[in-house]
């Protein structure tokens, strides 16, 4: 068995799930998510915790058996604590300024500033003009932002200049040779 699905979820106190059918919804003090089941994965609650299960050994429902478990806890954290993804900007004269909590402007370094829309569930903050979070409850839209960001500007590897993950490496390359 998938060690991953075997764990139980604990529901903590305030949240609800409700199990219709082939759809899993998680409601809590930060929101709302609802998802459906893959394949023939069942959720069953039991107390304050809950369990998912397979009813076979089959290879596909193996793999969907360790994937449920794990999307359906992190519905459980979204709607309790919530998500965030920090990203960094390195690079002279790049930086980001937040156009209310839905809309980011980024200075990249091109011939016009790069506007960039929130959808619905996430929003940004901007601490400093070189740092912008990410937050929201949807652990799959936050990171889905956070990587859309990221690939407006890369970071290169000869100066390292672009946006970043905070805390990510960037492996710098050795200009040209001198002769």
């Amino acid at each position: 068995m998938s060690r991953v699905g075997r764990a139980p979820i604990t529901v903590p106190g305030g949240v609800t799930v409700t199990l219709d059918e082939r759809i899993v919804t998680v409601a809590g003090p930060q929101g709302t998510l609802t998802r459906p089941l893959p394949g023939a994965i069942t959720v069953r609650q039991e107390e304050s915790a809950l369990l998912v299960e397979r009813p076979d050994d089959q290879r596909q429902n193996r793999a969907l058996h360790g994937l449920t478990r794990s999307l359906v806890a992190n519905m459980v954290t979204g709607v309790t604590a919530g998500f965030s993804k920090d990203l960094e900007i390195v690079g002279v004269g790049y930086r980001a300024i937040a156009k209310g909590p839905g809309s980011l402007e980024l200075a990249l370094g091109f011939s016009h500033p790069v506007t960039v829309e929130a959808p619905d569930g996430v929003v940004f903050e901007v601490p400093t003009p070189t740092r912008i979070v990410v937050k929201g409850i949807d652990k799959e839209k936050v990171g889905q932002v956070a990587a859309d960001i990221r690939k407006l500007r890369k970071p290169e590897p000869y100066k390292g200049k672009g946006i970043r993950y905070a805390g990510e490496r960037v492996i710098r390359k050795a200009g040209k040779a001198a002769k």
